[in-house]
């Protein structure tokens, strides 16, 4: 059988500009272009960020690409998905959303095993600049170290 190559596209300012606290694995409604696209790896999740809505949870932001060969069916790049979660995690979501300073948002997007795209989303506070600064300096520190051996 042939190896197939898993898709995976990770949110690398996620990290740097959030405290995560809690993380989530939540399944994404899409379009059949939109698949075609995200196998092309034509996905930006820079900019988009998670929000409650009439008891769902959306993403507003993530631009997927328009895919090429879709014709006259194709889809808006930056609609809002929804996300599909379990209602106990919606409802936890929902009450940590309310608290000042807690955001949704997503920290990578992949395909599993059964070749479905999750979307892992992190629960967190956003940081300040001087602990950003911490972690570029530790990074820093962990290169030097590594170099010297």
């Amino acid at each position: 059988m042939a190896k197939v190559k898993r898709i995976e596209i990770e949110n690398r300012k996620a990290r740097f500009n959030f405290h995560i606290e809690e993380s989530y694995e939540a399944g994404i409604s899409l379009t059949g272009s939109e698949v075609k696209s995200i196998r092309a790896q034509k996905v930006n999740l820079g900019e988009s960020y998670a929000f409650m809505e009439n008891g769902e949870l959306k993403i507003r932001g993530m631009h997927i690409s328009e895919y090429e060969n879709a014709g006259y069916s194709g889809h808006e790049p930056t609609r809002e998905r929804v996300l599909l979660l379990n209602r106990r995690e919606l409802d936890r979501i929902d009450s940590r959303i309310k608290t000042k300073g807690y955001a949704v948002f997503p920290i990578r997007l992949y395909e599993n095993e059964r070749g479905f795209f999750k979307l892992e989303m992190g629960l967190g506070t956003g940081k300040k600049t001087f602990d950003k600064r911490e972690d570029l300096k530790a990074k820093d520190i962990e290169r030097d170290l590594r170099r010297q051996n």
